[in-house]
């Protein structure tokens, strides 16, 4: 039984490519312009707008360690069944976890999904 390795065609590693683009650029823009911009941070201690809610939900959510259980779990999950859906969501979520000091959970998630790649294609049936 000669089965081929589960690869993503041309389209859905474009996709994947964009979306660890924007996970990154999220990560990166939400950690050094919002989070660790301190006028910004005594900005929302007084105010109450978009960036302060964006940048509150982003702190509660690194600190649950929220991102890097998404994305080990999406991981997890389409290292037993690939589906190009669970590994946009652990790409996206990992990415931006990677940034956003969920580091050790999210560089696991991303390991997975590359282990991923190489296990057997699904049967067709």
């Amino acid at each position: 039984m000669d089965r081929s390795l589960y690869r993503p065609t041309l389209r859905q590693t474009s996709a994947l490519v964009v979306i660890a683009a924007i996970a990154l650029t999220f990560g990166f823009v939400m950690r050094y312009a919002v989070i660790q911009n301190s006028a910004i941070g005594i900005g929302c201690e007084t105010a109450s707008t978009l960036l302060c809610t964006g940048r509150y939900a982003t702190i509660v959510l690194f600190q649950q360690q929220v991102f890097g259980a998404v994305a080990l779990a999406g991981a997890l999950l389409n290292l037993c069944r690939p589906w190009i859906v669970l590994a946009a969501v652990a790409l996206l979520s990992g990415g931006a976890g990677i940034v956003l000091y969920n580091t050790v959970l999210s560089a696991f998630a991303v390991a997975a999904l590359i282990l991923s790649l190489a296990r057997p294609a699904p049967a067709r049936g």
